[in-house]
């Protein structure tokens, strides 16, 4: 089964085609960075309107790409929730067209259920149940995932988002936006002990999390420093905070698995790019005896391919739509049946 792959929830407009959920047949991506860098961070507006020129000309390309003729395609998928409201949109009406012309299945798929997903493309032999650790600039969640299409959330940050804080103190640190990445490469070379930043442990659930705190005091020390005259270990900071981060998942990730029982452990989304994160959780798994699924970089950040592999699943278990699909900025994981 070849799907047609959608996805536009934030600044990358991607397209591809991917055959039975697990082969990638082309995925091509329209990266928005170098636009939002001087704003340090996304425009909406500026996002919506770039999609909208890409979208039709990557859904020619990946045609071209393959070889295949839209007679070929046998399904439509698309991110319909969550993101950039606008930017959703734009998803969504082209999918919409899509399939109605060409007479195929619309099938909507949420976009953390995507990052999930992409395990399987990098993995053909993951298969349900495993327990997943989400991490992206806007969530971060302990998934239990019981089966293609069944899930459970077990524990999620209760503020801010992982993706947010790296981003955030990056970018008052003034390093390049995407800030996560630049913060990563400056932590490899700073010393992790030299700064003391809080590990919250918040609430009665044992695998929720909380970030704002920790967030406000790495602002916190870097603003003290520039009040008093101070010369900031930027790289250590860095390396400490990315210590912080990764101490406050991973402990919470094997909680879950030893409460489960589960056997394999992935992680997704684009904070999964995090060298320190990658490293905790695969020492962790390893420790466990536990098997560990961690994605290429290429398949960490948003992309298409990821739609469509979970658009097959959500297919096979008839999870399809009409022309009455509409988008949604903020919708739960678990989702509603459609």
């Amino acid at each position: 089964m070849k799907i047609l792959a959608i996805e536009s929830s934030c600044d990358e407009t991607a397209v591809a085609i991917v055959e039975d959920g697990r082969k990638i047949l082309t995925d091509c991506i329209a990266s928005q960075v170098p636009l939002h860098r001087e704003y340090g961070g996304v425009v909406p507006e500026i996002a919506s309107r770039k999609h909208i020129e890409a979208i039709s000309g990557l859904a020619e390309q990946a045609l071209v790409n393959t070889g295949l003729i839209r007679q070929d395609i046998d399904a439509v998928a698309v991110t319909y929730a969550p993101g950039l409201i606008g930017a959703v949109l734009v998803g969504v009406n082209f999918a919409k067209a899509a399939a109605l012309a060409l007479k195929k299945p619309l099938i909507p798929v949420h976009h953390i259920r995507g990052h999930i997903a992409a395990n399987y493309l990098a993995f053909p032999e993951l298969e349900p149940p495993f327990l997943c650790l989400i991490v992206s600039g806007g969530h971060t969640m302990i998934v239990d995932v019981k089966n293609y299409t069944e899930m459970e959330i077990l524990g999620t940050t209760l503020d801010d988002a992982a993706g947010e804080c790296f981003d955030k103190v990056a970018r008052v640190l003034g390093m390049p936006y995407p800030g996560g990445a630049a913060l990563d490469k400056a932590a490899a070379r700073g010393d992790e002990k030299k700064y003391t930043l809080p590990r919250p442990k918040p609430g009665e659930n044992p695998y929720d999390l909380s970030f704002s705190g920790l967030k406000t005091a790495a602002l916190n020390l870097i603003h003290h420093a520039e009040q008093v005259g101070e010369t900031l270990d930027v790289d250590s900071l860095c390396a400490g905070f990315s210590a912080a981060v990764s101490d406050m998942l991973v402990p919470r990730v094997e909680l879950a698995l030893q409460a489960t029982g589960r056997k394999k452990v992935a992680i997704a989304g684009g904070v999964a790019a995090n060298s320190r994160i990658r490293r905790d959780v695969t020492a962790m798994a390893e420790r466990l005896g536990v098997e560990v699924f961690i994605p290429p970089l290429s398949l960490c950040g948003d992309n298409g391919a990821m739609i469509g592999a979970q658009g097959y699943y959500e297919f096979l278990a008839g999870h399809t739509a009409g022309m009455e699909l509409n988008a949604y900025a903020t919708k739960s994981i678990l989702g509603e049946s459609l």
